[in-house]
Order: structure tokens, then C-alpha cells, then sequence
């Protein structure tokens, strides 16, 4: 399995910015997921083992952006313009499965997550 581990959450006023990061030790795609409380965890992106492919969920289009640097073995989500709606506790995961590129089923090793606060 992959062994992943984030960091970079923190609490931040609304429009503000963070940069999440992954640090992942295998060859995969990898993606973000979240979760806020009482809600069940959802996709946010995801980006392909070179790079050149990248997904994301409608909510934060335009505001997040997923890249990797394979040869720090790091992938990064940058979140601008950030809204309370996209407070959750962020998950870092390595995928499995392409097709299911969006799903939780499409990932098989998980980071212990970050959380991101974001006040009004």
C-alpha cells in the first residue's frame, strides 16, 4: 500500500487561500477528497500519474487546483477563493482504478486527512 500523509490545513477567512500537500510514496493517480461533518466524503479532483490529465468537482472549478511534482513525490491542491461551504476534513488518496477515477471506490490507500476551516 501507499503511504501518504498531508499537511497545510489550517483555519482561514472566507476568499482566503491554503495549499494543501500530499506526500505520496508509490505510482499512481491520486486525488482529494473531503469530508465535512455529518456529510458523507465527496470527490474534489484528482490528476493523472504524469500530470497531463486533471478532474474536478463542479463545486471548486475554478478555485482549486491539483498538481504533483513526482520527483518531490508531492501533490498539491492550492484552494483560492475559499468559502465556509469548503470546510471538511481534506483526504489525500491514491487511486486504483481510473475509471472510477471519482469515486472512493476507485482508491485504495488514504492520508489521515487535514482539516480547513474557512470562517465567514
Amino acid at each position: 500500500q501507499v503511504q501518504l500523509v498531508e499537511s497545510g490545513g489550517g483555519q482561514v477567512q472566507a476568499g482566503g487561500s491554503l495549499r494543501l500537500s500530499c506526500l505520496a510514496s508509490g505510482r499512481s493517480f491520486m486525488g482529494w477528497f473531503r469530508q465535512a461533518p455529518g456529510k458523507e466524503r465527496e470527490f474534489v479532483t484528482t490528476v493523472s500519474w504524469n500530470g497531463r490529465n486533471t478532474y474536478y468537482a463542479d463545486s471548486v472549478k475554478g478555485r482549486f487546483t491539483i498538481s504533483r511534482d513526482n520527483a518531490k513525490n508531492t501533490v498539491y491542491l492550492q484552494m483560492n477563493s475559499l468559502k465556509p461551504e469548503d470546510t471538511a476534513v481534506y483526504y489525500c488518496a491514491a487511486g486504483s482504478d481510473w475509471l472510477r477515477k471519482t469515486q472512493l471506490s476507485g482508491y485504495n490507500s488514504w492520508g489521515q486527512g487535514t482539516q480547513v476551516t474557512v470562517s465567514s
